[in-house]
């Protein structure tokens, strides 16, 4: 078996592309410095080129360019050099240079010590993307759940009709029925495997089960996207406070810690803490969608303001949520309207960062580019959240921005109006849809006037930071 000099991990939210752009670079980096690399990556298919437990203990040094969690508590004892995965494809032969110069940090080898070694290895970020990092750990085992789901109901709905999926209707079909159940299921997944990996990125495999059931009470309780962020971070941190609260008790209980107490007590915990935040944000949520209702035959101007600024301000949270709770509610009383604004603003903020990152693409990083590419397939089904890493980012700026672009695309389809009469699908129903062109125009413009916004302050970033 081979001798590596280096071993590293890469790996990104999405896991498509910068996983294996960053493998790529530090393989070819580490050849033109003739040294041994072996490069494991986790992207979407999962580990491959895994490191054994003898590669491990024979390398000098550990790099980590990756976004999201590569299990770092397996280097311990080893030197560790932690950097971004755009880092690990622009400054590759840095960082072997750096490796080879003694760089890094190295982590205690005691294995009393593990759990604190583990700890240390996080807090040499910074708060931000420690914070950064936990939350892509979630949206990139959550992205696949939510284009599998999407686009399966779309699927259903441009091919059998937009109410094929019910008995009661002269459209239903045993088949759409399916496999919108099957869409169904795969959406529901969504919130609890975001808080889940949210958890596990923090805690480690403890900190799972804690952040998904946290999910589930939170999907349960309609708190929504923002109900599993928060659960996600609360899960996590609660099994370090365990860990680190429970310590005193003797070595030979931890297996009855991982098995026994972690679980029990997190669970109970994060429990309680979701189903009490329940009903509050639930009385919000019905407040809003009482309120969205009130502005159901005002003013285009007023309704696309108001309905493209909720729909852009949490992308799939309780604000989200009630505009689109409301549409589909006067969907079902035949207001096709109200939902043509919803799906547009909806759409809208994949496709701004799809055009942002076309329109300035030498003021992102590589592997945003690639993420804009893809948010042009994920906004063209209705899959809002392939624009939350942006947000994540720098939400103070880039959120407003989705906001314009998205209400834009909302008034222009409520002045021309578009019908709509399907809950989701995207540009897949356009078959279904009343004023077809006219919507496409309305999102299109809406789009591209938010990519040139967001692409100017990109620019601006870049041009600060120069």
């Amino acid at each position: 078996m081979a001798n590596y000099q280096i071993i590293a991990a890469t790996g990104c939210p999405t896991g498509i592309a910068h996983t294996y752009m960053a493998q790529e670079a530090l393989e070819q980096a580490a050849k033109r410095k003739n040294v041994s690399i072996k490069v494991e990556t986790h992207g979407q298919i999962g580990i491959e080129n895994e490191l054994t437990p003898q590669d491990i203990a024979e390398a000098d040094v550990v790099i980590i360019a990756a976004d999201k969690d590569v299990h770092p508590e397996r280097f311990a004892g080893k030197r560790i050099i932690d950097v971004s995965v755009s880092a690990g494809i622009k400054e590759a032969d840095r960082l072997i240079e750096d490796a080879l110069a003694g760089k890094g940090k190295v982590l205690v080898s005691d294995t009393d010590k593990k759990e604190q070694q583990v700890e240390d290895s996080s807090s040499g970020m910074s708060i931000g993307r420690s914070i950064y990092k936990n939350l892509m750990n979630g949206v990139s085992h959550m992205l696949p759940f939510v284009v599998a789901g999407g686009v399966l109901i779309a699927i259903s709905f441009a091919i059998w009709g937009v109410y094929s999926f019910d008995p009661s209707s002269d459209q239903y079909n045993p088949t759409a029925a399916m496999l919108k159940s099957v869409g169904d299921a795969s959406m529901g997944m969504m919130v609890p495997v975001l808080s889940a990996y949210i958890a596990e990125g923090i805690a480690k495999r403890p900190g799972l089960v804690v952040g998904f059931v946290g999910g589930l009470v939170a999907m349960a309780g309609g708190t929504g996207f923002l109900g599993g962020i928060l659960s996600g971070f609360l899960g996590g941190y609660l099994v370090v406070a365990l860990q680190k609260g429970l310590k005193f008790l003797p070595k030979s209980l931890d297996g009855l810690k991982a098995i026994f107490l972690y679980p029990v007590i997190g669970v109970g915990i994060i429990g309680v803490i979701m189903s009490l935040l329940a009903d509050p944000m639930n009385a919000v949520n019905q407040g809003m969608m009482d309120f969205l209702a009130s502005f159901e035959n005002s003013n285009p101007l007023i309704l696309g303001l108001i309905v493209g600024c909720m729909c852009a301000f949490d992308m799939g949270g309780p604000i989200n949520k009630a505009a689109y709770v409301t549409g589909t509610a006067l969907l079902a009383q035949g207001n096709t309207t109200f939902m043509a604004g919803v799906s547009a603003a909806c759409i809208a903020p994949p496709l701004i960062t799809g055009f942002a990152t076309l329109f300035f693409g030498k003021y992102f990083e590589a592997n945003e580019r690639n993420a804009g590419l893809v948010n042009f397939i994920l906004g063209s089904t209705h899959i809002t959240e392939g624009a939350i890493p942006f947000a994540a980012k720098d939400p103070v700026r880039v959120l407003p921005i989705m906001m314009i672009g998205s209400s834009i695309a909302a008034i222009l389809t409520y002045m021309f109006g578009v019908q709509v009469p399907a809950p989701h699908g995207g540009f897949l129903v356009l078959p279904v849809v009343t004023g077809k062109w006219q919507w496409v125009v309305a999102i299109l413009v809406g789009s591209i006037i938010g990519g040139l916004l967001l692409g100017l302050l990109q620019k601006n970033r870049v041009k600060k930071a120069a």
